[in-house]
């Protein structure tokens, strides 16, 4: 066919293509209808052939829409048709070139129908298209897949911390976060009294408050100092350590610290005007001494935390002392730390201590004491100690020292003043020994009453020289010589019957050298010196009463045997225990056992009134109107940095009545001079009138014995 005619016909067909059927009315607008509008009935172009889609896939139903713009960077345009070449000149691109197939592929033609087949261009005509491969695009599946896994990981992280805050610690973060809010406030046992043998309060609690803080809340330690010194009385440079934070020794923070124990309440009622928060008061207790110095180096004193420190307070703290409650609460972490509302609260209730009833009697120690005290300032005496007991029972009614001090305010005083000389001190007991050798070589049939022996004026022995207080020529002494005159010759004489085994012997049985068991704090054992260490001068020197440590508590014992017909009984200060609920339980019995014979006894209390009943001998002056009285004096040394003071130690022991023996008196004094009889004596006297007044102890009823003093 000619050129002319193929374009005739080209562009007939062009033509053709270009027509527009009308629109069928009842046909809806659709994307197919104005397709079809496009095309002749009889020229619809045959469906091309769809892209196979997999089932569980997405169909892409639009084109890339970034490709445009890749084909304008290739130096395409983006002008609908095909690309165009750079100088602007439009080509169409046919079909085939748009959607090449892929090599190997096999070709898919279009369904013949209504539409005629294009005819065949000429292939010199034909223009080269050059196929460009278009940039790989990223994939969004691997950036998705990306970040899935890392927001999995986040996630789990999260997850798994929240199961550890939640369920694997979740109790110790709990427990941890309860301490925080948790505060223990103290609750003070109540400390029981001492009583004396009547049931009358010699040491007790009354009522009062302690101040506390919690130094975690305070802010302001300087400020709050200075608000509490004032009213508690106490620098504000001693309270700032105790309210700035501190650990506990395992590291955790001091949550309760002490300001003041025992204010009066009125001064807790202060504190608590404040409002701190951090600082409060609370009920305590301040230990009461209303005698004063009445008994106080017996009962002794406690310190600001209600513990026991001297005396009986410290003897016996464990049962006197009881045990303290405590109660725990939440607070807030505010600055008034108020108690949460049905928040944990836990109380342990304070546990009273027990009162402890002396044998003590109030009157009779008060009497005792003032004369002792007298005494030692008339004869000028560094310290004295007065001991009353009863001889059936063991019961001490009356044990005093001097000088003393105020319990109810010991921190003024000495120390050396709180000492209880009577059962403390450890002194020579000098001639009141005298009375261990006479019974014992009695005890031992050496010697029977009425019986005389040579008394020289003078002896001399491991080089030292011993004689007689009462001058005289050698000649027979009877015992009732040898006790009312205190012969040292007479007593060495009768010892050496007796032997140093025998003697050593009895001193153990009457006590000597041991503790007697009271119950005071830091009663002193004495020395006495076995046979094995004696030497020299001691053979003499023993048995008149030096060479000897004793304490005036352990040689009222000794005379205390003597008059209970031979048995010695423990001394005892405590008469029972009071329980918090009433619950009365008495002391264990005191321990006994026999020294010597009733019939030696018997004796004994009727040789030892002769010092007293003599007119001249050295215990008239412990002469008792209406009671017969038996005892001794006695003049010995006080034993100090390894030899001796200077100055004498002055005693008298004795019991009344003699005939019916009630109770035993002993008097020890440390004066610059002077013997038992001028210092002691009277003293002695004294003592034993009230204590037979006081407990209404009939007068004696036998008639003063008549004693021979020489054979």
């Amino acid at each position: 066919m000619p050129d002319d005619e193929r374009r005739s016909e080209d562009k007939r067909r062009r033509d053709e293509d270009r027509r527009v059927v009308p629109l069928d009315k009842n046909r809806r607008g659709d994307a197919a209808s104005r397709r079809r509008s496009r095309y002749p009935e009889e020229r619809q172009p045959a469906e091309y052939p769809r892209r196979t889609v997999r089932r569980g896939t997405v169909r892409r139903t639009d084109r890339d829409p970034f490709r445009p713009a890749l084909q304008l960077l290739d130096g395409g345009s983006t002008v609908k048709g095909g690309p165009v070449k750079k100088d602007g000149a439009a080509r169409k691109t046919a079909p085939a070139e748009r959607e090449a197939p892929r090599k190997g592929s096999p070709v898919q033609r279009p369904a013949t129908g209504n539409r005629r087949p294009r005819p065949q261009q000429n292939p010199a005509r034909r223009r080269r298209v050059i196929k460009r491969r278009l940039p790989r695009m990223a994939s969004p599946t691997k950036r998705l897949r990306v970040g899935t896994v890392v927001l999995m990981l986040v996630f789990m992280v999260i997850c798994g911390r929240l199961v550890q805050l939640q369920v694997t610690d979740a109790a110790a973060y709990a427990a941890a976060a309860l301490d925080q809010r948790l505060t223990t406030e103290i609750l003070p046992a109540e400390r029981g009294s001492i009583l004396d043998r009547n049931g009358r309060p010699l040491a007790f609690s009354a009522d009062a408050r302690y101040v506390y803080a919690d130094p975690e809340m305070i802010t302001d330690p300087q400020g709050v100092a200075g608000q509490l010194a004032p009213i508690l009385g106490v620098p504000a440079s001693e309270l700032l350590p105790k309210l700035q934070r501190q650990k506990n020794p395992d590291g955790t923070p001091l949550r309760f610290v002490y300001l003041a124990r025992g204010v009066d309440v009125e001064v807790g009622d202060r504190v608590e005007a404040l409002n701190l928060g951090a600082v409060r008061a609370r009920h305590d207790e301040r230990r009461i001494v209303p005698g004063h110095d009445l008994a106080a180096n017996v009962l002794g004193f406690t310190g600001d935390e209600g513990k026991g420190l001297v005396g009986l307070e410290a003897q016996w703290d464990d049962v006197l002392r009881g045990v303290d409650g405590k109660r725990t609460y939440e607070r807030s972490n505010g600055p008034d730390g108020q108690e949460i509302p049905g928040g944990y609260s836990r109380e342990e209730p304070a546990r009273p201590g027990s009162s402890i009833q002396l044998t003590i009697d109030q009157d009779l120690q008060y009497r005792t004491q003032q004369i002792l005290v007298d005494t030692m300032s008339k004869k000028n005496a560094s310290f004295g100690a007065a001991v009353v007991m009863d001889v059936k029972t063991g019961e001490v009614v009356a044990l005093a020292s001097a000088p003393t001090y105020d319990a109810a305010d010991p921190w003024k005083y000495d120390d050396k003043l709180m000492r209880d000389w009577a059962a403390n001190a450890v002194v020579e007991p000098g001639s009141v020994h005298k009375a261990i050798v006479v019974s014992a070589a009695l005890e031992e049939g050496l010697i029977k009453p009425g019986d005389s022996i040579m008394v020289a004026p003078n002896r001399w022995i491991g080089g030292n020289k011993f004689e007689d207080s009462h001058p005289h020529s050698e000649r027979l002494m009877t015992l009732d010589g040898i006790l009312a005159y205190s012969s040292n010759i007479g007593t060495i004489a009768l010892a050496d019957k007796l032997g140093p085994e025998k003697l050593y012997e009895y001193q153990q049985r009457y006590g000597l050298g041991a503790i007697t068991g009271l119950g005071v704090a830091g009663e002193a054992e004495g020395i006495v010196r076995p046979p094995s260490t004696w030497q020299g001068a001691d053979y003499g020197s023993i048995p008149i009463g030096l060479g000897v440590a004793v304490t005036p508590l352990q040689m009222a014992a000794a005379y205390a045997a003597i008059a209970n017909g031979g048995t010695w009984v423990q001394p005892t200060l405590i008469k029972s225990t009071v329980a918090p609920d009433g619950t009365v339980t008495p002391a264990a019995a005191p321990k006994t056992h026999r020294v010597i014979s009733q019939a030696t006894s018997d004796v004994m209390r009727t040789l030892l009134q002769a010092p007293v009943a003599v007119p001249d001998g050295t215990g008239h002056t412990a002469r008792l109107d209406g009671y017969l009285v038996a005892g001794k004096t006695g003049t010995g040394k006080l034993a100090k940095d390894g030899g001796y003071a200077s100055g004498d130690v002055a005693s008298f022991v004795g019991f009344a009545p003699a005939d019916a023996p009630k109770y035993a008196v002993a008097v020890f004094a440390y004066t610059p001079g002077g013997g038992g009889g001028a210092v002691a004596g009277p003293a002695f006297r004294d003592i034993m009138a009230f204590t037979m007044g006081h407990f209404r102890v009939p007068p004696s009823t036998e008639p003063e014995p008549e004693f021979r003093l020489y054979g």
